[in-house]
């Protein structure tokens, strides 16, 4: 439990998908700029062999860099199959106040990913009490059932959903990303499109 004085910095963990380095043009990196220019603590790791990761590895680094800080607010931002992560840490999830998934691939997209398949593997769908909130783009290739079919819905978890958002990527036109911002000052804020 946070007390005011202990709000005025914030702790955030960001974490990418598949194939991401970390590259300026994604909204991941232009937000820890811009969080770290508010004087907040950013952890923005690049996660074990993005282009061929081993769950167990991803477990690993979560593990390192979702330890709690010992004031103020923890925030988890996950992206893509970072999203699959999450969900599949389980007893070695962070103690996080507040947490947004964005943009998850469906179980049968990881599923055809030879490199990604274990993440999908024994995904409890049923869990409860996650307390998350998902943000989800129409259009995403990635998920073409929608993410609110596959998580939200099954999981109970609080929903965005950005119109014609796609994967919610450079590739869709979210360098840079305001809205999300907000929300990191502001759990009362809902996430919209650029």
């Amino acid at each position: 439990m946070t007390t005011e004085n202990d709000t005025a910095a914030k702790t955030f963990l960001i974490l990418h998908g598949f194939q991401n380095h970390r590259p300026p043009g994604h909204w991941q990196h232009w937000l820890a700029e811009r969080l770290r220019e508010r004087g907040h603590e950013v952890r923005y790791p690049q996660l074990p062999s993005p282009d061929a990761p081993v769950l167990a590895e991803w477990l690993d680094a979560l593990e390192e860099y979702g330890k709690r800080p010992a004031r103020g607010e923890f925030v988890v931002l996950a992206h893509s199959l970072s999203v699959l992560l999450w969900l599949r840490a389980g007893a070695r999830r962070p103690d996080a106040d507040r947490v947004l998934l964005v943009a998850p691939p469906s179980p049968s997209v990881t599923a055809s990913i030879p490199e990604i398949t274990a993440f999908a593997d024994g995904l409890d769908l049923a869990e409860t009490g996650l307390g998350a909130r998902l943000v989800y783009g129409g259009g995403d290739p990635y998920c073409p059932e929608g993410a609110d079919l596959h998580y939200g819905r099954p999981l109970g978890l609080d929903l965005d959903l950005v119109q014609d958002g796609g994967h919610l990527s450079p590739a869709h036109g979210y360098g840079d990303w305001p809205s999300v911002l907000e929300w990191c000052e502001d759990p009362s804020v809902r996430v919209k499109g650029r």
